[in-house]
């Protein structure tokens, strides 16, 4: 015989159902929460590191302007005692650590029948003064032109002893000209120099001073290396 359902028992039914739901729909806002709390702490966690990379930066950047000593976009260097020159060529002086480097480089050019000349080497401060400021006025130009193409007093690689002005032997009409990279001694140099330790001073990829094809300079010992350290570096501002 059926079990007819009462009234009563009908109504209990209902609201267990109801009681179910409810309870379901509880457990769902609970996670949803709990979902959120957590995405809105990951985001403010991220916000706070992001927040302190920006100020780092910031810091950075003040900081990496600190430490750029250059001058109208050149580097302080010191004068190079007159013991450690010699004459490489009459009336051209160089560092003696990079004597044989310089030497040995011009003969193996030869051999490839590129003849390099050897156009400048060690300047005193006293004659770059003269050449920055004399020229500077005999050309009508202010300082910031003027830096474009010859360093201020006591900041020029010239001082060091470690750079030199290259031309081609074939090509004097190039020599301290930007149409030097065009000749066969700039090519040779440019494939070579490396190998001897020279590197390019003012290449396209600076913009601080004009491009100079034929300055050098050497980088071939530990007083090099110290006295270009900062040259070397990469004086960038953080964005």
């Amino acid at each position: 015989m059926k079990k007819n359902l009462s009234s009563e028992n009908f109504d209990e039914i209902q609201v267990a159902e109801r009681k179910y739901l409810r309870e379901n729909y509880n457990k769902k806002l609970k996670i949803q929460i709990l979902v959120l709390c957590f995405f809105t702490i990951f985001g403010l966690i991220l916000f706070r590191n992001n927040k302190n990379v920006l100020i780092l930066s910031f810091f950075n950047k003040d900081v990496n302007k600190q430490d750029d000593v250059r001058v109208l976009g050149h580097f302080p260097y010191q004068e190079i005692s007159e013991k450690n020159l010699v004459e490489i060529e009459p009336n051209i002086l160089v560092h003696k650590d990079m004597y044989l480097s310089l030497i040995e480089m011009k003969k193996d050019a030869e051999k490839d029948g590129i003849y390099l000349v050897f156009l400048s080497g060690y300047r005193s401060i006293k004659l770059q003064k003269e050449i920055f400021y004399s020229l500077k006025s005999l050309r009508n130009q202010n300082a910031m032109e003027r830096a474009r193409v010859s360093a201020p007093p006591g900041y020029s690689e010239h001082s060091t002893g470690f750079a030199i002005d290259i031309g081609d032997a074939f090509s004097r009409e190039t020599d301290f000209e930007v149409s030097f990279e065009k000749t066969n001694a700039f090519k040779w140099l440019k494939n070579n120099a490396a190998k001897y330790h020279f590197r390019l001073s003012f290449d396209k990829e600076q913009n601080s001073v004009d491009y100079e094809p034929w300055h050098w300079r050497y980088e071939g010992s530990i007083e090099a290396l110290q006295i270009f350290e900062s040259s070397n570096r990469n004086f960038v501002d953080i964005n």
